[in-house]
């Protein structure tokens, strides 16, 4: 009597299970248990197990023959005196090409229509370009096909179709992968995957079948525009290799440069405001240019302490959408002189009383505090 396990219990499935159900279970557990996936050791064996309970399954005689007799077979295994070594199907349609292709950097099978790869430009703006958006352009030097060859790399644009591949662009290989037989399609390295090759090189590209031009680009920057925002262009990045196929897409990232006073946190703009003592206990105003274009007037009250803060509304950057606007947030800061003459600094010793207070130092401490909770 066999010690084999049922291969029904093996994929997970019931004895009513279809084809589809079958290739479910066993793509499900493949995966799971796949040696290149799994780092148990009995990994290996597992996955052969299951190999072979699906090979069965999957085979309409084998199973008809195993549901009658189970493993005790009349002539044995049904894969003949040397019993099951792996079998010969398309794995990528068990499994998909992506499975192979985390596993061996390869490709899928799958091909896609040739596209040029996209290219990515930096652009420098300033804060009022964030405020007000509005039209740019960029000047910069941009792939495009070779007129002499279009794009063929070719002598005159003259191909022929490859031999290797018979203008197919692709080759099928046959590749061992454990117990299976892998058969995929890959690109052609004769032509690249144009399907065609040539007998003389294009001077103007070298072969390369781009050339570099000068291209002014324009484009609108919205307002709100976060750093790092990218604008895409589509149909301007890279052209397709050998002129067949649809170019790639450019994108412009937007590089926010720093303000020489504000800082951005999202719509509002922050700034430290150094004032000295008299500014701060008998209060003043301070006038400032703007990102806007009108001045920004900030009013600090009397008695302001430093590291106050005076929030002037609707003076800072729109929302991504352009519809309102964040604040300005003024923090207060004491500017202290790092000399006094000796005129000042009598003065100051004149009047240090009545600036610190009678007070001793606990009772500030207290009272400051008592001040914050409140």
């Amino acid at each position: 009597m066999s010690d084999k396990r049922d291969y029904y219990d093996v994929l997970g499935v019931s004895k009513e299970a279809d084809a589809t159900e079958l290739k479910k279970a066993f793509r499900s557990l493949a995966r799971k248990y796949h040696p290149d996936k799994n780092d148990s050791p009995d990994a290996d064996e597992k996955f052969k197990e299951i190999q072979e309970a699906y090979a069965v399954l999957s085979d309409n005689d084998k199973r008809r023959n195993y549901d009658r007799f189970g493993h005790n077979s009349p002539g044995g295994s049904p894969f003949g005196p040397g019993g099951f070594q792996g079998f010969n199907i398309n794995l990528e349609d068990i499994l998909g090409g992506d499975f192979f292709s985390s596993m061996f950097g390869g490709r899928s099978s799958r091909t896609s229509r040739s596209q040029g790869h996209d290219i990515l430009v930096r652009h420098e703006i300033n804060l009022e370009a964030v405020l007000e958006g509005g039209k740019d352009e960029l000047e910069v030097d941009l792939p495009s096909i070779c007129e002499d060859c279009q794009g063929t790399g070719a002598k005159d644009g003259v191909t022929k179709q490859c031999r290797e591949c018979d203008g197919a662009g692709q080759v099928r290989v046959r590749q061992q992968i454990g117990p299976f037989v892998q058969d995929s399609v890959r690109s052609c390295q004769s032509c690249d995957g144009s399907g065609r090759t040539y007998d003389s090189r294009c001077k103007s590209c070298s072969g390369d079948g781009m050339q570099s031009e000068s291209q002014v680009l324009r484009f609108s920057i919205p307002k709100g525009a976060q750093d790092g925002t990218r604008l895409r262009m589509r149909g301007k990045g890279q052209p397709a290799p050998n002129g067949r196929g649809i170019p790639g897409d450019l994108f412009i990232q937007l590089v926010v440069e720093e303000h020489p006073w504000f800082e951005r946190n999202g719509m509002d703009l922050i700034m430290s405001l150094p004032l000295g003592f008299t500014a701060l206990a008998l209060g003043s105003s301070v006038n400032l240019p703007h990102i806007d274009g009108k001045d920004l007037v900030i009013k600090v009250p009397a008695g302001t302490n430093s590291g106050d803060t005076i929030t002037i509304s609707g003076r800072g950057l729109p929302s991504g959408r352009g519809v309102g606007r964040g604040d300005v947030v003024v923090l207060c800061k004491l500017h202290m002189p790092k000399k006094f003459d000796k005129g000042t600094k009598k003065i100051l010793e004149s009047i240090r009383e009545n600036l610190d207070g009678k007070s001793d130092l606990m009772d500030k401490i207290i009272s400051d505090a008592n001040d914050r909770r409140n």
